[in-house]
């Protein structure tokens, strides 16, 4: 691996990073955004034992990247039995959730601060046979010291937009060395490969790893008890709701009842503490939706198995907003129709693709968004989009075929 001057100069400057760690993690802690048992793996701390066997260690930021990944781990696993499966993440929330959905042989930890004592505490620790970075976000210090212990490293499904190129020239060189360390790099689409080509990699297009990922989980006992509560009903939700897409859904929602004064939407909040004001039953208090509810709020985390399973219809969150999108793919594989507002630059190929395909039903305000839910439509919106997985996830099985051939190449290193 080339170690150019702006990777030399960041090296260096990583060995200070130890030095305020404990310090920034405490402040973040009192805040809520460090989990308060397991936040000492950010320091190479108190880490999980590690699988026998081959293992692949998979790295992605949040919540959203981390439940990507079941499908892809789920491809290999079934081919491959002897092989384990390491995930870390950065954020909180993404603990709690993968762990409600994770893969067999699967171990998630948080990713250690990019400081080289805490580095070698945890490559030392899990001696991974692969790493797999998911989207965009890479560690210069984890990839210099796995480079130098011969571990193969890929970067697949990257997502970079001309907002993102923007900064990540302002540290060409540094990324540059990073990706030529790679020996796979994929691209989601078209724009960001070629944005990959000009900071010096040269990606393969494979599309999104969120079409082929397994349903998500719910308790059973849990989901049948909502089903009874809802029974007779028509159910839609908005998810993951933001105050944007809330008020817009919740305009529709008087209109459909005007029509329906029976129909219940269910709001998901992304954020909870955004919906603590708002007079509806909610889930986090045990409550179930009564008879008489028009709206019910599951402000639960790691619950969308739950929504999407109740609903018929979702309007997909922060499409009303510079959120720009969430994932439609989690709806679809439940079989629940997918509605999305006007903004969602953030999965742009994703609802392009899905609504080429009239698989999803765009809106633009409550009065659309009530003449959808009323259109006849949903039923065949739903089963477009159950197509356009089984469609989407072909291109996961080739990446999982080429991902372990790059392993068994390595594995006599």
């Amino acid at each position: 691996m080339h170690r150019g001057f702006a990777l030399r100069a960041y090296l260096g400057v990583s060995y200070l990073f130890a030095l305020i760690a404990k310090p920034v993690l405490r402040r973040r802690l009192a805040r809520g955004k460090e989990h308060p048992d397991r936040w000492p793996e950010k320091l190479g701390l108190g880490l999980a034992v590690r699988p026998e066997g081959r293992l692949i260690w998979l790295h992605a930021v949040g919540l959203g990247e981390v439940l990507s990944l079941r499908g892809l781990i789920a491809r290999i696993g079934a081919a491959y039995p002897d092989i384990c499966f390491l995930v870390t993440s950065t954020t909180a929330a993404s603990a709690d959730v993968f762990a409600k959905n994770a893969p067999d042989r699967t171990v998630h930890q948080f990713l250690p601060i990019d400081a080289p004592r805490y580095r070698k505490r945890f490559l030392d620790h899990f001696t991974p046979d692969l790493c797999v970075w998911v989207e965009q976000d890479l560690w210069p210090g984890f990839v210099s010291d796995l480079a130098k212990r011969g571990i193969p490293q890929c970067m697949i499904a990257a997502r970079m937009n001309a907002r993102s190129l923007k900064s990540h020239q302002r540290a060409a060189s540094l990324y540059r060395d990073l990706y030529q360390a790679m020996a796979l790099v994929t691209a989601q689409e078209r724009i960001t490969a070629s944005n990959l080509e000009r900071l010096g990699a040269k990606p393969r297009i494979t599309g999104s790893l969120k079409p082929a990922a397994p349903a998500l989980s719910t308790d059973p006992a849990t989901g049948e008890a909502l089903q009874n509560a809802v029974a007779g009903r028509f159910v839609w939700a908005v998810a993951s709701a933001h105050p944007e897409d809330a008020a817009i859904a919740q305009e529709a929602h008087g209109l459909l009842r005007q029509t329906d004064p029976t129909a219940l939407l269910i709001v998901a909040p992304r954020f909870a503490q955004a919906f603590a004001d708002h007079p509806a039953p909610r889930w986090s208090k045990g409550d179930l939706p009564a008879p008489a509810d028009p709206i019910w709020l599951c402000d639960t985390l790691g619950d969308l198995g739950l929504v999407y399973r109740a609903a018929q219809a979702a309007l997909i969150g922060g499409t009303f907003n510079a959120i720009e999108g969430h994932n439609p793919w989690e709806a679809a594989a439940l079989g629940c129709a997918i509605m999305h507002g006007p903004r969602t630059a953030n999965f742009k190929q994703d609802y392009t693709d899905l609504d080429a395909a009239k698989a999803a039903l765009p809106v633009f305000d409550a009065v659309e968004t009530a003449r959808a839910l009323t259109s006849g439509l949903l039923g065949a919106t739903a089963r477009n989009a159950t197509q356009c997985v089984a469609q989407s996830s072909a291109s996961t099985d080739e990446l999982a075929t080429r991902l372990v051939q790059i392993l068994e190449a390595s594995d006599g290193r």
